[in-house]
């Protein structure tokens, strides 16, 4: 079974394989999106070094001047929106190098880079060199990033990295974001058709009608600043402290850290570590002291968002002490992995206790293997090869199936939104191949 699972999932990376990037769906995502980029990468490593560097060159050559890292690459013409002529990337690229969105997703792109060099080494030769080259190469456009992360997102050093939109979070229709979005009341905008509910089953697994405008109405007012970061903290009606990407960026500046060290960048590697260290810092002060889980902040309302969802669970991903044995034991517990009705012991995206429990609507209740993939990697990162252990087993159970959804329905099991998903496909071929 774990030879069909991984010749499987190779298939799924090759057919959605453009040759210069890999499309993170065929029909529903027909383009290149930033952290999917990160993990698919990851998953092409265990077939080619030089497919998986070429990957991340490829998301590396839309990087805006600042540093940022657009969340989608749009490389070709698609009927996929919002498109280019939405997002109006060029009033704040002039001339754009690409044309891409005008915000970001999680910093994972580290994560891909130490998996890619684990990876080489271990082939050695050719391969080696050539990531070692390429990790030498584009070390400073990595810095930039996260530097670009820090100073945008958190001018005032509390350790938690401010979105604009909930897409930025990668999580688009999370119970998380429900409050600050009640308040985000979209006025005229100019007519639109969305395009992803004809890709899917039944539309009933994505996000509303309801809350599709009001994501629009944030990239219009975005658009209207000529994304202006001074101008959109000012002007944007949704603005919070997202406590998961922060973590990530945590976790990812230490994963910098130790690359600009191994390769002889002492000052960076000092740089990274002092960016982990606060943004871990800033993860630790959202921790709830009743439940021990991690809040994300309106900061528009200064009010702290506590929900039943992955989000609650960031200390697991950035590491920070005592908490992670909280954490890890709510994780495992009966309201989430432990929950009795649970089809595959693995974290539903909220959890099924919560009242906001959807068990199909995307964010809402679904199991996303990519985000299980997350949790364990981040698990055996900070020393815990059991719960690494555990979460690997249920989700190759899950992936028997061979459809590699983009996510599953908790209870039954059923495979839901896009099928033949890079990413899904991805993670499934890195767990195959982890020894």
């Amino acid at each position: 079974m774990t030879q069909r699972l991984a010749d499987a999932a190779a298939d799924v990376l090759r057919r959605n394989d453009l040759g210069h990037l890999t499309v993170a769906s065929p029909e529903l995502y027909p383009h290149q999106w930033s952290w999917d980029t990160a993990f698919i990468a990851i998953g092409i490593s265990r077939l080619s070094i030089t497919r998986a560097i070429a990957e991340m060159a490829s998301l590396l050559a839309a990087q805006w001047p600042n540093g940022m890292i657009p969340h989608i690459v749009f490389d070709r013409p698609s009927g996929y929106f919002p498109g280019p002529a939405r997002w109006r990337s060029d009033l704040a690229l002039d001339p754009p190098p690409v044309t891409t969105s005008g915000i970001c997703q999680p910093p994972v792109h580290s994560v891909a880079l130490s998996c890619i060099l684990l990876e080489a080494r271990r082939r050695g030769g050719s391969d080696r060199r050539e990531a070692e080259e390429f990790v030498t190469a584009t070390l400073d456009r990595w810095l930039a990033w996260h530097r670009w992360l820090a100073a945008a997102r958190d001018p005032d050093g509390t350790g938690l990295v401010a979105i604009h939109h909930s897409w930025e979070s990668g999580m688009d229709n999370s119970p998380r974001w429900d409050v600050p979005y009640a308040h985000v009341r979209p006025g005229r905008m100019e007519p639109f058709e969305r395009t992803d509910t004809a890709h899917v089953t039944d539309a009933a697994e994505r996000p509303t009608d309801a809350e599709y405008r009001r994501y629009i109405w944030l990239v219009d007012q975005m658009v209207a600043t000529r994304y202006d970061e001074d101008a959109i903290r000012k002007t944007i009606d949704f603005r919070v402290a997202d406590v998961f990407t922060s973590a990530l960026l945590a976790l990812s500046s230490d994963i910098l850290a130790e690359l600009a060290t191994g390769f002889g960048r002492p000052a960076d590697a000092a740089e990274m570590r002092a960016l982990a260290g606060r943004f871990r810092a800033g993860v630790a002060a959202t921790i709830c002291p009743d439940t021990g889980l991690t809040r994300d902040k309106d900061l528009r309302a200064d009010q702290w968002l506590p929900t039943l969802t992955l989000g609650a669970f960031a200390s697991l991903i950035s590491g920070y002490g005592d908490p992670l044995g909280r954490q890890r034991e709510a994780l495992l517990g009966p309201d989430w992995c432990g929950h009795a009705g649970l089809r595959y012991a693995v974290p539903p995206s909220t959890s099924p206790s919560a009242p906001q429990f959807q068990r199909r609507r995307y964010w809402r209740g679904p199991q996303w293997p990519v985000m299980t993939w997350l949790f364990g990697w981040a698990a055996r990162w900070h020393g815990d090869e059991e719960l690494a252990g555990r979460l690997r087993e249920e989700s190759l159970r899950q992936l028997a199936d061979l459809r590699f959804a983009e996510y599953y329905d908790p209870l039954s099991g059923e495979p839901l939104g896009s099928p033949a998903q890079s990413w899904t496909a991805a993670v499934a071929l890195d767990w195959v191949s982890t020894p």
